[in-house]
């Protein structure tokens, strides 16, 4: 009996969300999707001999040329989609477990056409939500405002300490 998952459960990818801070305000940054019309985070299959972090810090090295400090833990869960129906296979949902990583250094990524780009949080929700169904773009900027409220309270409780 292998790890295979059950027939009615969603396939897992990892995402990184990556982020810098600006004076007082966050950035965010996306990369366009392999098709180049959409943006989104940096994502990709967990690897085997990895932790779901160090995967999601994979892929952002990839994909953005970005690296830098990852959390250990996931900090939200979202459903995202790829395809679309009228073209086959159809449209494919996953689950993505979003990791956030801050952004320390960035060098030119490997796959080219990504484009890596920084955006406020607020252009991030609306880039992300452009040329998706409502639904999914929900679920990407539901992923920009926790990662906002993940950071700040991470901020929060530093300057406490």
């Amino acid at each position: 009996m292998g790890t295979s998952r059950p027939k009615f459960a969603l396939p897992l990818q990892v995402a990184a969300v990556c982020y810098r801070r600006r004076g007082a305000s966050l950035e965010f940054l996306l990369v366009n999707t392999n098709g180049g019309g959409k943006w989104t985070f940096p994502k990709g299959d967990p690897h085997p001999a990895m932790s779901h972090s160090r995967a999601a810090e994979r892929e952002a090295w990839e994909e953005a040329g970005v690296r830098g400090h990852i959390e250990p833990q996931h900090f939200h869960v979202y459903i995202h989609s790829k395809g679309v129906f009228w073209r086959a296979p159809g449209v494919q949902e996953y689950v993505i477990k979003a990791f956030l990583l801050e952004v320390e250094q960035a060098a030119r990524p490997k796959e080219e056409m990504r484009n890596p780009t920084w955006y406020s949080a607020e252009e991030a929700r609306k880039a992300l939500a452009k040329g998706r169904e409502v639904k999914y773009a929900r679920e990407l900027q539901a992923v920009v405002d926790r990662a906002v409220e993940e950071i700040e309270a991470a901020k929060v409780a530093a300057t406490a300490r």
